[in-house]
């Protein structure tokens, strides 16, 4: 079964600061994955994570989401880099040292956009590595941009762009909130196409620095791609929750949080 975690960066990250990793949340997610994989030996995986107050803070002072042009935004282009893949770097140290055999793949290395949408991306590399029976790690980085010069991708719009040539069967996305909330700030347990209406003056971006579009953004993205796949389903959670990533690796109904599909 092949599954698309995603680590939010509110999640890994205090995105009230600036470059402030949660260490300790990061080790024990680290075991969870590992755990899972141990027990789970069918479970293909790719893991992706959030930049929060790492890429976001950088991405925002320079505006590369929007574009890069000129000398001072291309020094930001890197400075955004940079960051995200320090975040990265603790990631990977810390499911290498947990027993999950990780391997960084780099999206700026070969992802390509047009008006921030990606247009390309090798799928070589994380094809063979999870025949070779390992861990692929992607992360919210910046891209070339063939109208715009640069400018940022989204761990959402890189499982996206994977989702519809890799076809997993879920996609997991574990953050610091319990789910989907509606106005009273109860958690919606399923969102559907036809629900999403209702919703839209209940969902809103993110009240912490996120570039790229928060909650709004990854509920309709993600549903739009159920629609896309077939047999899809999307599952937005709470990692907080010791225990959670866990199960939702391992149990096939996940009795928490919120479920979209088509």
């Amino acid at each position: 079964m092949l599954t698309f975690l995603k680590l939010g960066g509110s999640l890994i990250t205090d995105k009230s600061g600036v470059e402030k990793a949660r260490t300790d949340e990061i080790t024990r997610l680290s075991a969870e994955i590992a755990s899972a994989l141990q027990i789970s030996r069918d479970l293909s995986l790719i893991v992706g994570h959030g930049s929060g107050s790492f890429g976001h803070t950088a991405a925002r002072q320079y505006g590369t989401r929007t574009g890069v042009q000129g000398k001072e935004a291309w020094q930001g282009f890197a400075r955004v880099a940079y960051v995200a893949s320090r975040l990265n770097h603790l990631l990977v140290e810390s499911l290498h040292e947990a027993g999950v055999p990780v391997l960084r793949i780099q999206p700026s290395a070969s992802a390509i956009c047009h008006k921030s949408q990606i247009t390309q991306m090798s799928l070589i590399p994380l094809q063979h590595t999870l025949t070779a029976g390992l861990v692929p790690i992607v992360y919210g980085d910046v891209a070339i941009d063939d109208a715009l010069g640069g400018t940022i991708i989204s761990t959402e719009e890189i499982f996206a762009y994977l989702a519809e040539k890799l076809t997993p069967d879920r996609i997991l996305i574990a953050g610091d909130y319990e789910g989907v909330l509606d106005a009273n700030k109860q958690v919606i347990p399923s969102i559907t196409p036809p629900t999403l209406a209702d919703l839209q003056n209940t969902l809103c971006g993110s009240d912490q620095v996120d570039v790229t579009g928060g909650m709004a953004s990854k509920v309709s993205s993600m549903l739009s791609l159920c629609e896309t796949i077939r047999g899809l389903k999307v599952h937005i959670f709470s990692g907080r929750q010791p225990g959670n990533v866990f199960r939702a690796l391992t149990e096939e109904n996940i009795p928490f949080g919120t479920r979209l599909s088509a």
